[in-house]
C-alpha cells in the first residue's frame, strides 16, 4: 500500500476513526471494513492493530517488571508515561483518519506498515 499524506477523496473515514476508539469500535471498523473495503480504513486498521498489539506487549512487560526484586518499584514511574505516550499515539491515529490523511503514526507507524502490509486489503 502506497504511503501517502493527501487527504483521501470521497472514501468513507467512518471505519478509519472507529479504529483506535476502544476494541469495540476495533471490531466494528473490521466489520464495516469487511462491507466496504476502502484504502484508508485498511490503512488506519492496520495502524490501530500494532497500536493494540503494542499496548499488549507493554502491558505484559509492566507486569513482569512488577515482580523483579529491587526494581519493581520503576512501575510507578514507567507505567505512567507509556500509557500517556499510547495515548497520544492514539490521538494522532484518530486525527490522521478525520483528515484522511494515510500517515503512519510517530515512531512505531511505519513497522506496522511492514508487519501488517498483507492485512485488511
Amino acid at each position: 500500500m502506497e504511503n501517502t499524506n493527501q487527504p483521501a477523496q470521497q472514501e468513507d473515514k467512518t471505519a478509519a476513526i472507529l479504529a483506535y476508539i476502544t476494541l469495540i469500535g476495533y471490531i466494528v471498523a473490521i466489520v464495516m471494513h469487511g462491507n466496504n473495503k476502502t484504502k484508508i480504513g485498511s490503512y488506519h486498521l492496520k495502524q490501530a492493530t500494532g497500536l493494540i498489539l503494542f499496548s499488549i506487549a507493554s502491558w505484559l512487560a509492566l507486569m513482569i517488571i512488577a515482580f523483579l526484586p529491587f526494581i519493581g518499584f520503576l512501575i510507578l514511574f514507567l507505567s505512567p508515561v507509556l500509557w500517556i505516550l499510547i495515548l497520544v499515539l492514539v490521538i494522532m491515529g484518530v486525527i490522521n483518519a478525520a483528515n484522511g490523511a494515510m500517515k503512519p503514526i510517530p515512531v512505531l507507524g511505519t513497522l506496522f506498515e511492514k508487519w501488517f502490509a498483507n492485512a485488511f486489503n
